[in-house]
Protein backbone atom coordinates (compact mmCIF):
# COMPACT_ATOMS: atom_id res chain seq x y z
CA UNK A 1 0.00 0.00 0.00
CA UNK A 2 1.20 3.44 -0.92
CA UNK A 3 -0.21 6.40 1.00
CA UNK A 4 -0.11 9.83 -0.61
CA UNK A 5 -2.18 12.95 -1.02
CA UNK A 6 -3.86 12.97 -4.42
CA UNK A 7 -5.58 16.18 -5.50
CA UNK A 8 -5.75 17.28 -1.88
CA UNK A 9 -7.25 14.06 -0.51
CA UNK A 10 -5.51 11.29 1.43
CA UNK A 11 -5.26 8.32 -0.93
CA UNK A 12 -4.08 4.75 -0.59
CA UNK A 13 -2.94 2.91 -3.70
CA UNK A 14 -2.78 -0.87 -3.68
CA UNK A 15 -0.06 -1.22 -6.30
CA UNK A 16 3.51 -2.52 -6.46
CA UNK A 17 5.93 0.29 -5.55
CA UNK A 18 7.73 -0.09 -8.88
CA UNK A 19 4.55 0.55 -10.92
CA UNK A 20 4.76 3.80 -12.90
CA UNK A 21 2.75 6.54 -11.19
CA UNK A 22 0.86 7.12 -14.47
CA UNK A 23 -0.69 3.65 -14.37
CA UNK A 24 -1.32 3.74 -10.63
CA UNK A 25 -3.29 6.97 -11.05
CA UNK A 26 -5.24 5.82 -14.10
CA UNK A 27 -5.96 2.25 -12.98
CA UNK A 28 -6.45 2.69 -9.24
CA UNK A 29 -8.23 6.02 -9.02
CA UNK A 30 -10.07 6.25 -12.34
CA UNK A 31 -8.54 9.66 -13.03
CA UNK A 32 -7.80 9.47 -16.75
CA UNK A 33 -6.82 13.06 -17.53
CA UNK A 34 -3.17 12.08 -17.18
CA UNK A 35 -2.37 10.56 -20.56
CA UNK A 36 0.02 7.90 -21.80
CA UNK A 37 2.08 9.20 -24.68
CA UNK A 38 5.55 7.80 -25.18
CA UNK A 39 6.25 5.87 -21.97
CA UNK A 40 9.82 7.21 -21.71
CA UNK A 41 9.23 10.68 -20.26
CA UNK A 42 9.89 12.51 -23.52
CA UNK A 43 6.49 13.80 -24.66
CA UNK A 44 5.01 15.13 -21.41
CA UNK A 45 1.42 13.95 -21.94
CA UNK A 46 1.64 12.32 -18.50
CA UNK A 47 2.82 15.41 -16.59
CA UNK A 48 1.53 15.77 -13.02
CA UNK A 49 2.73 17.80 -10.05
CA UNK A 50 4.59 16.10 -7.22
CA UNK A 51 4.96 18.51 -4.33
CA UNK A 52 4.32 21.32 -6.81
CA UNK A 53 6.97 20.28 -9.33
CA UNK A 54 6.06 19.06 -12.82
CA UNK A 55 7.11 15.43 -13.33
CA UNK A 56 6.54 12.89 -16.08
CA UNK A 57 4.43 10.29 -14.30
CA UNK A 58 5.39 7.51 -16.72
CA UNK A 59 8.97 7.76 -15.44
CA UNK A 60 8.24 8.02 -11.71
CA UNK A 61 7.34 5.02 -9.60
CA UNK A 62 4.30 4.98 -7.38
CA UNK A 63 6.53 4.05 -4.46
CA UNK A 64 8.62 7.19 -4.90
CA UNK A 65 5.63 9.43 -4.16
CA UNK A 66 4.67 7.76 -0.88
CA UNK A 67 3.87 10.46 1.66
CA UNK A 68 3.98 13.18 -0.98
CA UNK A 69 1.38 15.39 -2.64
CA UNK A 70 0.39 14.60 -6.23
CA UNK A 71 -1.86 16.81 -8.33
CA UNK A 72 -3.37 15.72 -11.63
CA UNK A 73 -5.22 17.83 -14.18
CA UNK A 74 -8.44 16.89 -12.38
CA UNK A 75 -7.14 18.54 -9.19
CA UNK A 76 -5.77 21.72 -10.72
CA UNK A 77 -9.01 23.71 -10.44
CA UNK A 78 -9.91 24.84 -6.93
CA UNK A 79 -13.32 25.41 -5.36
CA UNK A 80 -15.03 24.97 -8.72
CA UNK A 81 -12.88 27.66 -10.37
CA UNK A 82 -10.65 26.79 -13.27
CA UNK A 83 -6.94 27.41 -12.78
CA UNK A 84 -5.73 30.54 -14.62
CA UNK A 85 -3.79 28.36 -17.08
CA UNK A 86 -6.94 26.35 -17.84
CA UNK A 87 -8.87 29.59 -18.43
CA UNK A 88 -6.12 30.91 -20.73
CA UNK A 89 -6.21 27.66 -22.71
CA UNK A 90 -9.94 28.11 -23.30
CA UNK A 91 -9.68 31.82 -24.11
CA UNK A 92 -6.85 31.23 -26.61
CA UNK A 93 -8.57 28.11 -28.02
CA UNK A 94 -5.33 26.17 -27.65
CA UNK A 95 -6.34 22.52 -28.14
CA UNK A 96 -6.73 20.91 -31.49
CA UNK A 97 -6.96 17.18 -30.76
CA UNK A 98 -6.34 17.92 -27.06
CA UNK A 99 -4.48 14.73 -26.19
CA UNK A 100 -1.32 16.43 -24.91
CA UNK A 101 -3.06 19.40 -23.34
CA UNK A 102 -3.50 18.13 -19.78
CA UNK A 103 0.24 17.50 -19.54
CA UNK A 104 1.03 20.81 -21.21
CA UNK A 105 -1.26 22.69 -18.80
CA UNK A 106 0.32 20.95 -15.80
CA UNK A 107 3.84 21.83 -16.98
CA UNK A 108 2.90 25.49 -17.55
CA UNK A 109 1.06 25.75 -14.22
CA UNK A 110 4.10 24.41 -12.32
CA UNK A 111 6.44 26.82 -14.10
CA UNK A 112 4.23 29.86 -13.48
CA UNK A 113 3.80 28.91 -9.83
CA UNK A 114 7.59 29.20 -9.42
CA UNK A 115 8.15 32.00 -11.95
CA UNK A 116 4.93 34.02 -12.48
CA UNK A 117 6.56 36.49 -14.86
CA UNK A 118 8.51 33.89 -16.84
CA UNK A 119 10.13 35.28 -19.96
CA UNK A 120 9.58 33.74 -23.38
CA UNK A 121 13.02 32.13 -23.11
CA UNK A 122 12.28 30.69 -19.64
CA UNK A 123 8.99 29.23 -20.91
CA UNK A 124 10.70 27.73 -23.97
CA UNK A 125 13.43 26.18 -21.80
CA UNK A 126 11.05 24.78 -19.19
CA UNK A 127 8.15 23.51 -21.29
CA UNK A 128 9.47 20.59 -23.32
CA UNK A 129 6.15 18.83 -23.84
CA UNK A 130 5.35 17.74 -27.37
CA UNK A 131 2.14 18.68 -29.21
CA UNK A 132 1.66 16.52 -32.30
CA UNK A 133 -0.93 18.93 -33.68
CA UNK A 134 1.55 21.80 -33.52
CA UNK A 135 -0.52 24.25 -31.48
CA UNK A 136 2.63 25.92 -30.18
CA UNK A 137 1.64 29.43 -31.33
CA UNK A 138 -1.64 29.20 -29.40
CA UNK A 139 0.21 27.73 -26.41
CA UNK A 140 2.64 30.67 -26.46
CA UNK A 141 -0.34 33.04 -26.74
CA UNK A 142 -2.04 31.47 -23.72
CA UNK A 143 1.13 31.55 -21.62
CA UNK A 144 1.86 35.09 -22.78
CA UNK A 145 -1.61 36.20 -21.71
CA UNK A 146 -0.67 35.13 -18.18
CA UNK A 147 2.87 36.52 -18.12
CA UNK A 148 2.46 39.63 -20.27
CA UNK A 149 5.23 38.51 -22.59
CA UNK A 150 5.75 39.37 -26.23
CA UNK A 151 3.79 36.32 -27.43
CA UNK A 152 0.59 37.66 -25.85
CA UNK A 153 1.00 41.09 -27.32
CA UNK A 154 1.85 39.83 -30.81
CA UNK A 155 -0.09 36.54 -30.87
Amino acid sequence: MIDLTLNGAPTRLDVPPEMPLLWAIREQTGLTGTKFGCGIGACGACTVHVDGMAVRSCSVTAGSVAGRSVTTIEGLAEAGELHPVQRAWIEQQVPQCGYCQSGMIMAVAALLERTPAASDDEVAAAITNICRCGTYERIRGAVGSLTGTREARNG
